[in-house]
């Protein structure tokens, strides 16, 4: 493919709530390219994007995709992104390195979390947006409905560019506004159509929609403003020349009708983007921090490399393929880069354009455009490669928390090596799931988006890494405390012949304020206890605490006062003082009314307002508190704390709640009195896996 100047680019991501159509709608903008010469099929697993084992084995998006593309002198880049909620912050990785971002909402089913938050990513990053409305040929779709419900979160200056005029099973006709046209496309997938000017009603309805365009192009331009005052209309070339600006400062945000499955109102979409889409040359500059974490501006227009890795995937013939946009001078083949993070330099030996799993090789890649490169070493999603010769780092993006949590448990015992060095890769490429070794809870713990998330990487374990493993529940970080007083005298004394141990221990404990963690004091007088023993008495109580004595689980919120006891000239030494402390401790720890703390999580929920009374009613039955509540547009955000112990796998019953449409996050809040019923169904399960542990002994 030849050298597009910056001007000419137009990298955008087709992002929106799954099932939306976005890869046919990616797969239609290749059939009217030229790109393919028929469409694939989600259903079928025979898509450009969906390339997949894992995705046409789900018939869905798990990745996201590059595709390229040559529309009216412009090139495409297209990245077509999962919008399933477990997959969908690779939205995330994508709209940062968007100049456009491309709406897909589904015109029966209408919003969902999913379109809100790409609307909000989009937001953040700065970047115009359009409304693609898809799906009209389906029973029950109603474009003015989903207008209607997309204002309401968007606002009333989503305005539409085209209307549909047949909208059902047998939908194939658009009102085009800008163009004052009826176009009826050919249903064979290729997108294929007839033009004819509007007439009668739908001349009045396009002359309507026109008035209304004409103030939000004015709006954008201020010389426009004027002669539309002065005029009252503008000219079909001030209102050609001004919409590019316009739709820069998203002083309407436009929307398209469409439908995916047969290619109907897609290649004016395209016509669209070519002409009036953002271009890298409409941000030419770009902020990051130079060698000395001070700010820099990088400008298209600089000679030296800046490139931006913002997707890793890993491909069984290419190994890990890195995809990167570059944001100043160009990245050929044979370029050394330095990675400022891993502090490395990397060779460049090949490049490619993508078509999913299509690649075209190439020499180089120019400052605006985007690519892919094999087998970097140290070189991960986020990471910046830059000139040695001006050492950078762009900024990445802040990662959504993960909403699911399980622990991994290997069915064959002595592949811990195997499956450390899984996890690493896995989150080296897909920084949306964490891991944690947890010494506390002595389980290695994996945290993703959703259900399907945990799924997909324990299938890559097994088919990339050889590494069976199974998900478990992970324990919950119980805390011991106490609600009164206490105390204890604890002699320790042993005698075996030779030099023997004694060591007596007198010790008061008592409450202290919540989250306030375990305080040892020593208050002795006299010379009962020598001094160099209370470091022993402090050991001894620290190690019973970090036990636990109830069930296993720490001590907190504690103050432990040694303040007497006695010793022997000969026998008295440190181990003997440890033990007493020990003992001692949880003497008095039994005697101080003992009780268990549990975890409470902070939870927002981000669900339909017509589901509103079964989640509620959900979070009540698992013991959850509504500390506040408020809308946005067809949404509602509730918050609430809801103990630990009950959120396990609450990501499934969330979705299998409202459909599908339902998202939530969560983290630590603090930690609470446990109920006495539950506490005694803990302490007792404890007691028996230490039974068993000291049976299998």
């Amino acid at each position: 493919m030849k050298t597009y100047q910056p001007s000419d680019i137009r990298n955008f991501a087709i992002v929106g709530h799954a099932s939306a159509g976005k890869t046919m709608l990616s797969e239609c903008m290749l059939a009217c390219a030229g790109v393919i010469n028929r469409l694939g099929s989600v259903v079928q697993g025979s898509t450009v994007s969906d390339y997949h084992d894992n995705e046409r084995e789900r018939k869905i998006s798990i990745q996201t995709s590059m595709l390229h593309l040559e529309w009216l002198g412009r090139k495409f880049n297209i990245l077509d992104c999962p919008g399933y909620l477990d997959f969908i912050a690779e939205a995330l990785g994508a709209l940062r390195v968007a100049d456009l971002a491309v709406i897909v909402v589904d015109a029966k089913e209408g919003p969902g979390v999913g379109t809100m938050q790409v609307w909000e990513w989009a937001t953040q990053f700065g970047i115009p947006k359009v409304f693609v409305i898809n799906g009209l040929d389906r029973e029950n779709a109603d474009f003015e409905r989903t207008l209607a419900q997309i204002r309401e979160f968007a606002g009333d200056r989503v305005f539409p560019l085209s209307v549909p005029l047949d909208a059902g099973p047998n939908f194939q006709t658009v009102l085009d506004v800008p163009r004052s046209e009826v176009i009826t496309y050919e249903r064979g997938g290729l997108g294929k159509f007839k033009e004819a000017p509007a007439t009668g009603a739908r001349a009045e309805e396009v002359n309507r929609l026109h008035e209304k365009l004409m103030e939000y192009i004015a709006e954008a331009d201020d010389s426009l403003t004027e002669k539309y005052l002065e005029q009252g209309r503008l000219t079909e070339e001030e209102l050609r020349g001004g919409l590019h600006q316009a739709i820069l400062q998203q002083t309407f945000i436009p929307a398209f009708a469409t439908c995916a499955e047969h290619n109907v109102g897609v290649a004016r979409l395209m016509d669209f983007i070519a002409k009036y889409g953002a271009a890298p040359t409409d941000r030419p500059k770009t902020r990051a921090l130079d060698a000395n974490d001070q700010p820099v501006e990088i400008s298209l227009t600089d000679p030296e490399p800046v490139a931006y890795v913002f997707k890793t995937v890993s491909e069984p013939k290419f190994g890990e393929v890195s995809f990167f946009r570059v944001y100043s001078g160009k990245v050929a083949v044979g370029s050394e880069l330095f990675n400022p993070r891993s502090r490395t330099t990397e060779k460049i030996g090949q490049l490619y354009l993508l078509n999913g799993a299509t690649r075209e090789p190439i020499n180089e890649v120019v400052a605006g455009d985007m690519g892919a490169t094999v087998k970097l070493k140290s070189t991960h999603t986020c990471d910046t490669l830059c000139s040695p010769k001006f050492i950078c780092r762009l900024p990445g993006v802040q990662w959504p928390k993960p909403s699911i949590h399980a622990a991994i448990e290997l069915k064959v015992k002595g592949e811990e090596d195997k499956l450390s060095q899984g996890l690493a890769a896995l989150h080296a490429a897909d920084p949306t799931f964490t891991y944690t070794v947890d010494a506390e809870l002595r389980q290695t713990i994996l945290s993703a988006q959703g259900e399907l998330h945990l799924m997909v990487i324990t299938d890559e374990l097994k088919k990339r890494f050889r590494v069976e493993v199974d998900l478990v529940p992970p324990r919950i970080r119980f805390r011991e405390t106490i609600k009164s007083k206490g105390e204890a005298k604890y002699r320790h004394k042993k005698q075996t012949g030779g030099a023997g141990q004694f060591a007596e221990v007198w010790m008061r404990i008592e409450p202290r304020p919540r989250d306030t963690g375990l305080e040892f004091t020593e208050s002795l007088v006299g010379q009962n206890v020598d001094r160099v023993f209370v470091p022993s008495v402090e050991k001894g109580v620290q190690r019973a605490a970090m036990e636990g004595i109830l069930a296993g689980y720490r001590v907190t919120d504690v103050k432990v006062d040694f303040y007497d006891g006695k010793m022997h000239p000969v026998d008295s030494k440190d181990i003997a003082f440890q033990i007493a402390g020990y003992e001692a401790f949880k003497e008095a720890f039994r005697s101080a009314n003992p009780i268990l703390l549990e975890p409470i999580q902070n939870v927002e929920i981000r669900v339909p307002e017509e589901y509103m009374g079964a989640v509620m009613g959900d979070l009540s039955s698992r013991r959850g508190k509504i500390v506040g509540m408020e809308s946005l547009g067809r949404m509602q955000i509730i918050r609430a704390q809801v103990p630990a112990a009950e959120m396990y796998r609450y990501a499934v019953t969330l979705r299998s709640l409202t459909g599908g449409r339902g998202v939530h996050t969560e983290e630590f809040s603090h930690y609470e009195e446990m109920p006495a019923a539950l506490a005694q169904k803990v302490i007792e399960e404890s007691r028996r896996q230490r039974e068993q542990q000291a049976a299998e002994k």
